[in-house]
């Protein structure tokens, strides 16, 4: 009989990715996944440090699971093993089994292929396991191949760590330096995406567009050479890669986004602030103009791309005249979506010990204000998409008989009654009505997309809509 798993994860898609490979390195062990953590034998906690008290979250959760499994041990149902993974436990580390010794196994996020041998040795000895190692090992070779169908749109790591330290952020003290897998390992993961069932893929990496794998003559690929390679994978009909830093957007991935049609004209750019003071505080390395200058050449090389970027209010000794030139950026270049916080302070980060910490009254009056205007910029553009035809990848069933979720190039999720055979496949939607977070739509009377075509699938799929929603007049330039 399958021993049961559970896995819960926090934070960014690199974690979703990370807990997918787990679960598949399990299964050669005897794991099948089971959704009810109080049904499982083995329970792992995949973390994410990125935003304020993320390790007291996990500790509140980790107190409900022993509870979880004192009460079954008290019904004689058998025993609960906790394991916490990813980025809380590689900075806690050694902390995290003292304040909570009843945890079985800590693994830091670059040593998670080492899960069962730590699983069988804390079954074999006493005390709690922990791996927080930066191993001179790749993970990715020592992975096993799932075997199990693909997400209709899966992701694929190719780059983790980063160099930037940015001053708020604990990403390089938890993922270490940035490191590119090669492009042979990334195009052997790609086609064995595609040949289970995979027809859209996201391109993974804490810095992704700083990607500098080997290539086969042993030099280093951009992110826009490799592109270009996978878009040639057989059956692989959409890319898109996150998340992005705009000191690596180079010529090379700018010209992707005219010249291959499988590159997804929608971009997570993240900016941070619109004040050079706080830009240059936060070692960014970059201006409010040079991002700016980004936009231009991107928007230049393809009119119709939607722009996503992360703000932070707030940030040590970020003034009023601060603040507001963030606001100025923000009508200036207008995005489509954003994800915006507050600065809270991150253990161990520069930002931590700056001077000048901003109240925490003000870092909220601030962000309401500039979520405010993002919320405004962002029902704009959906708006702008009611009416037009688009090619819609189907992924899902939706939460109605008859009914499919996909999303359009854009990567608004969009809402069709459409039969079960259409899942998997391309199709174009007439868009009919916008929602908050989502679209409706219907079959458009145009011959189905089940495959892109070589030449230019993105302007068949929506001739007469001008390649896509227009910028609203008064946010976008």
């Amino acid at each position: 009989m399958p021993k049961k798993l559970h896995i819960k994860t926090y934070g960014c898609q690199m974690n979703v990715y990370d807990s997918e490979r787990m679960a598949g390195l399990l299964a050669r062990h005897g794991y099948a996944h089971v959704a009810d953590p109080a049904a499982a034998d083995l329970v792992i906690l995949n973390t994410c440090h990125i935003r304020e008290k993320a390790a007291e979250k996990v500790y509140s959760e980790l107190g409900r699971l022993r509870l979880v499994r004192e009460e079954r041990r008290a019904a004689g149902g058998g025993d609960l093993q906790l394991v916490v993974a990813g980025c809380v436990a590689q900075a806690e580390g050694r902390a995290m089994l003292e304040r909570a010794p009843f945890v079985d196994v800590v693994v830091g996020p670059q040593t998670y292929h080492r899960l069962p041998e730590l699983l069988a040795r804390r079954t074999r000895d006493k005390g709690g396991q922990l791996d927080t190692d930066f191993p001179v090992e790749s993970k990715f070779d020592l992975l096993p191949v799932s075997a199990e169908p693909s997400p209709i749109s899966a992701f694929l790591t190719i780059q983790e760590g980063c160099d930037k330290f940015c001053t708020f952020c604990v990403v390089p003290y938890t993922r270490g330096a940035e490191e590119s897998r090669p492009v042979a390992a990334v195009l052997a993961e790609a086609e064995q995406l595609v040949a289970r069932g995979a027809r859209e893929i996201t391109l993974l990496g804490q810095n992704v567009n700083a990607y500098h794998g080997d290539g086969p003559d042993g030099r280093p690929w951009s992110l826009g050479r490799l592109i270009r390679e996978l878009a040639a994978i057989d059956g692989l009909w959409r890319l898109r890669y996150t998340t992005s830093h705009p000191r690596d957007m180079d010529d090379e991935l700018i010209d992707a986004h005219a010249e291959v049609p499988a590159l997804m004209p929608f971009l997570h750019l993240p900016v941070q602030s619109g004040s050079d003071r706080v830009l240059q505080a936060m070692n960014r390395g970059y201006t409010a103009a040079d991002f700016e200058r980004i936009v231009e050449r991107l928007r230049a090389v393809r009119p119709d791309i939607a722009l996503s970027s992360d703000f932070i209010t707030g940030f040590p000794g970020e003034s009023d005249a601060d603040f507001e030139a963030t606001m100025d950026l923000v009508r200036r270049v207008g995005f489509a979506q954003a994800f915006s916080f507050k600065y809270s302070p991150r253990p161990g980060t520069p930002g931590a010990v700056m001077p000048q910490q901003v109240k925490d009254s003000v870092r909220a009056e601030r962000l309401a204000r500039l979520q405010t205007l993002l919320e405004a910029q962002a029902a704009a553009f959906i708006a702008k998409t009611v009416g037009l035809t688009l090619p819609v990848l189907f992924e899902r069933p939706g939460r109605h008989p008859g009914q499919l979720v996909g999303r359009t190039p854009y990567l608004q999720a969009v809402h069709v009654d459409a039969p079960s055979s259409m899942l998997g496949t391309m199709q174009v939607v007439a868009i009919t009505e916008a929602f908050p977070h989502s679209l409706a739509g219907r079959l458009a009377d145009h011959p189905a997309a089940d495959q892109p075509s070589a030449d230019d699938p993105y302007t068949r799929a929506t001739e007469g809509s001008a390649r896509g929603p227009a910028q609203p007049e008064e946010t976008f330039a």
